[in-house]
């Protein structure tokens, strides 16, 4: 594993520039990568896109179909067996009957479970991605110059420095995760570097 020292721009000039300092302070051009870091939940994580496989908010929905169902069923086989006595209607009508029911309980169950979870505060977000959207550099350092690394981007106006363990592959941060919290490198923050 590799020793990253990265912090995020809001423009690619700025993150340029801030690259250019690090060349004049001595780091190469293998060790500096700038690339853009898209906004919450666009990191297209799935084959559908988005970065989770379920609206936190939805987390009750399979509950309440399950109980709709149920009760939709008994519900719409009551209906049907209503309508077969009092029109002397086929028997089918009530199997058709219990389905609909059934059906319309499980999507007024899974609506009722999740407005009600909405309404109690009870949804709690399955992922919360703490990494602002920008123009990341990442800087490929060691134990000794990972500090300087860190001050020529913080004087450069770089946000939130972070260190970071990964894979440094072809001048590049080849494992990096959007959604992972970042680590603040806490030597450089304030006027103590």
């Amino acid at each position: 594993m590799s020793l990253i020292v990265a912090a995020r721009f809001t423009t690619f000039p700025a993150a340029e520039d801030a690259a250019q300092r690090l060349f004049a302070a001595g780091f190469v051009e293998e060790d500096v990568a700038l690339f853009f870091v898209n906004p919450r939940g666009q990191h297209a994580r799935f084959r559908l896109g988005g970065d989770t496989s379920t609206d936190a908010n939805a987390r009750e929905a399979p509950k309440g179909a399950g109980m709709g169902v149920t009760i939709g069923a008994v519900v719409g086989a009551m209906v049907g067996v209503g309508i077969f006595a009092a029109f002397s209607a086929p028997l089918v009508v009530s199997l058709i009957a219990a389905g609909v029911g059934a059906y319309v309980g499980s999507l007024v169950g899974a609506m009722a479970r999740t407005i009600e979870a909405n309404k109690t505060g009870h949804a709690v977000p399955y992922y919360e991605e703490t990494r602002e959207s920008g123009v990341l550099i990442a800087v490929h350092v060691s134990p000794d110059n990972q500090l300087d690394a860190a001050r020529v981007l913080r004087d450069a106006g770089g946000a939130e420095i972070e260190r970071a363990s990964g894979r440094w592959q072809q001048g590049r941060w080849a494992d990096f995760d959007p959604t992972r919290k970042p680590e603040p490198l806490n030597e450089v923050s304030g006027k103590h570097v």
